[in-house]
């Protein structure tokens, strides 16, 4: 499980629309979104990297947060 932590997501449109985003690169993903922490937890196949990009690329910029 990936944890990332996304500066911009403010509300809970945001966080469907990260939610949406990973579920576009795999369907199969499971997200948790803490929207109080700014923090998302994905469960995929795709690479970590793959993922922070497609949340970056749709206007929330994602860091690692999984050594945390």
């Amino acid at each position: 499980m990936y944890a990332l932590k996304v500066e911009k997501m403010s509300c809970g449109g945001c966080a469907n629309r990260v939610t949406r985003t990973v579920q576009a690169l795999d369907p199969e993903a499971k997200v948790e979104v803490v929207l109080e922490d700014r923090l998302v937890r994905v469960e995929s196949v795709k690479t970590l990297d793959a993922i922070a990009a497609a949340i970056t690329a749709a206007g929330f910029p994602a860091s690692d947060m999984t050594a945390a």
